[in-house]
């Protein structure tokens, strides 16, 4: 069984061509149940994200803001396990036909096993991984397991990032890059800030990969301003907030759907 990284590629294209950049949405599954995080991917997509990450909730996130963590806390003590993330991938790219990726910190995948970890995420129609705390010159055997079985590797390039890193980062990726728009960790901020639309212009320096920017963005006019350098626009953290505030279930569906909806219409210049 293949994955779908040229759909994920097919969907950046896709919207490059209409003129605007792709929304891509992060969610943690098992937030805040199984069956609830496969409903919450859906409603992103129903509400107009072109691609979604699926965290996959780990006990030390070093990337992630308390917004997430608290979420993948829940996820954790309900039990969640990879199985269940795969079953998430699965659902959810099957009732959309659309690109979902998984996002993991590497340990996870080491202690499950790279053979077993990138065939089950092809067979659930997995488009391929985000892997923040990877580091490229360890990856030859992900990278190979995951080019078996048409997955991307998606990287994560930071502000601090030197031109060279940059290439060696970009040469080594395939399906997008990860532009992390500032230092630190997940979470909304009030500005994305310029620091990100220079990584951006040295990362395209680089390579030909899309190039898709995350961090801090939580709203419609910051996903317009991303929109204006950037292949993507990455929102996780407002995704996340938006279903711990609601009062139950339904609310939180709504919610992120209409948070869809608003960013989708920024991504586009409606905002």
């Amino acid at each position: 069984m293949s994955g779908n990284i040229r759909l994920l590629g097919d969907t950046l294209a896709v919207a490059k061509a209409e003129g605007r950049s792709a929304l891509i949405a992060y969610l943690p599954a098992g937030f805040p149940t199984v069956d609830g995080g496969i409903a919450a991917v859906k409603a992103v997509f129903d509400g107009g994200a072109d691609v979604v990450e699926v965290g996959l909730p780990h006990s030390d996130p070093v990337l992630d803001g308390p917004v997430i963590q608290t979420a993948d806390d829940i996820a954790l003590r309900g039990g969640l396990k990879i199985r269940d993330v795969m079953r998430t991938v699965r659902e959810a790219h099957e009732a959309t036909g659309k690109p979902v990726l998984v996002m993991t910190y590497w340990n996870p995948i080491d202690r499950y096993g790279v053979e077993r970890f990138t065939a089950e995420l092809a067979e659930a129609g997995g488009a391929g991984c985000i892997l923040p705390d990877l580091p490229v010159q360890e990856s030859g055997l992900w990278r190979e397991h995951a080019e078996k079985h048409d997955l991307a590797t998606v990287f994560v390039v930071a502000p601090s990032s030197k031109d060279e890193r940059l290439a060696a980062i970009t040469a080594a990726g395939s399906g997008f890059v990860y532009a992390a728009s500032l230092m630190g960790v997940t979470g909304t901020r009030e500005s994305v800030g310029e620091q990100a639309q220079d990584l951006v212009r040295r990362t395209k320096a680089t390579t030909d990969l899309p190039v898709c920017v995350g961090l801090g963005v939580s709203n419609a006019r910051q996903a317009a301003e991303v929109a204006g350098f950037a292949d993507g626009v990455i929102v996780g953290s407002a995704f996340v907030q938006r279903m711990l505030d609601a009062e139950d279930e339904a609310a939180g569906l709504a919610a992120v759907r209409a948070l869809a909806a608003e960013l989708a219409d920024g991504v586009r210049g409606k905002a």
